[in-house]
This record gives structure tokens, sequence and C-alpha cells, in this order.
């Protein structure tokens, strides 16, 4: 009991530490973030709230100004059952990318911040 409540107090606290230093987001054009969000809609990330490594890339979305639909794995059965059945295991932050007809679960939060950070940061 005392590990889960030291658990749940330091995720309070990543998500505050979250909230007073996020990042400035991206500026861009209207045409040019209009380019974004219509890719960002083939993008949806599988995560759970007060994960580090969640917080770190929605830090990155938030950066870039890429608004990913978010999926709380962790207190909603139905995501959480997605994430395992069509992405092969329970393990987060997972980014669901959707491409010419391709789906692709990519996992590990340095793996999908380059992947963001290339597709999205020089639009």
């Amino acid at each position: 009991m005392l590990v889960k409540a030291l658990r749940v107090g330091l995720g309070q606290i990543i998500i505050a530490g979250d909230f007073l230093t996020r990042p400035r987001k991206k500026q861009r054009p209207a045409e040019q973030q209009a380019q974004v969000n219509a890719a960002a809609k083939e993008l949806t990330l599988y995560q759970f709230h007060a994960c580090p490594f969640c917080v770190k890339t929605r830090r990155t979305l938030h950066r870039l100004n890429v608004p990913v639909a978010l999926k709380d794995a962790k207190n909603n059965e139905q995501d959480r059952q997605t994430l395992l059945e069509q992405g092969g295991k329970i393990k987060v932050p997972c980014l669901r990318i959707e491409e010419n007809g391709q789906t692709t679960w990519m996992y590990d939060s340095e793996v999908i911040i380059d992947y963001l950070d290339k597709r999205f940061a020089a639009v």
C-alpha cells in the first residue's frame, strides 16, 4: 500500500512539473498548421497519464503543436484491449500510425519523439 501511495504521489509530482514547465507551442502559418492537423489525424498515442515516458512524449507533441488523439491504456479497458490485440503488447507510450492503408505501432518514447521531430519539426 505504501508503494502504491508513493507511486501515485510521484505521478502527481510529474504531472505538476510537466504543467509548470511545459514548452511553448511551435507557431506556424495557418496553412502549415492545417497540414499538420490533417497529418495528426492519422496518429493516436496510447499512454498512461502519469507515466514519465508518456509525459515526455506528450511534451514533444505540445512543443511541435501536433494535436494527436490520446488513448488512456490504463483506465479505459477498451483502449487497453485495442493496444494489446492490435499493437501486440501493453506497453506505453505507443504511437499508432495510419499511413497509406498500413498501421504501424511504434513503441518507446525516444523512437516516437525522433519520428515526431523528423516528421513535424520542419513543417
